[in-house]
């Protein structure tokens, strides 16, 4: 996320745009990520319980991901444009859940949302929080495609490490109590 912790509201929707899915992407990402008979091959795939050619699941996810990453990119270029520094934004630590509802198919353009579902400061890394959100995919027929519950780190704004950290920071860069700290945990 590019906007810093505090300034993150809960349940408000960012739309990351759409993307129409043609029968050469859906093959090509197949033949080089998940070979499958009914992602590469629309005769065989025609047999298959999809009763045709689908994008994998994977093309799916990777397309979303592409999205979200380019819209936390324009935030961050619409927040500087206004004169407000933007967040800063850390690695997702995990999904929590991740479902495929539907068949992507050629010709189907899937649009992606994500909301922030919930937050709270990071109990292991100081100065960070945790985002909660969750990434959806609907098809132009209103068909939920995709649903993931993904977490992320947003850097805080107002973070000042405590002393007592500050101290043992200082502490594991002293020569010979330095590697004594360090082995110790």
């Amino acid at each position: 996320m590019t906007r810093w912790f505090e300034d993150i509201v809960i349940d408000e929707a960012f739309p990351l745009g759409d993307h129409s899915f043609s029968e050469d992407e859906i093959i090509r990402f197949g033949k080089l990520y998940d070979p499958q008979y009914f992602h590469v091959d629309p005769e065989l795939a025609k047999h298959s319980h999809f009763g045709g050619l689908v994008a994998s699941g994977w093309h799916t996810v990777s397309v979303g991901h592409r999205k979200m990453v380019d819209a936390l990119d324009a935030e961050a270029d619409r927040l500087k444009a206004q004169g407000d520094e933007p967040g800063v934004s850390g690695p997702s630590p995990g999904v929590n859940s991740m479902e495929f509802k539907a068949p992507v198919r050629p010709g189907d353009t899937v649009t992606y949302e994500l909301v922030v579902t919930g937050k709270r400061p990071s109990n292991s890394l100081p100065g960070w929080g945790l985002l909660f959100n969750r990434l959806t995919a609907t098809n132009q027929r209103g068909e939920l495609v995709y649903r993931a519950e993904i977490v992320g780190f947003s850097k805080l704004r107002d973070y000042s490490m405590p002393l007592k950290l500050k101290v043992l920071l200082a502490l594991t860069r002293v020569p010979v109590i330095g590697p004594l700290l360090r082995r110790s945990t």
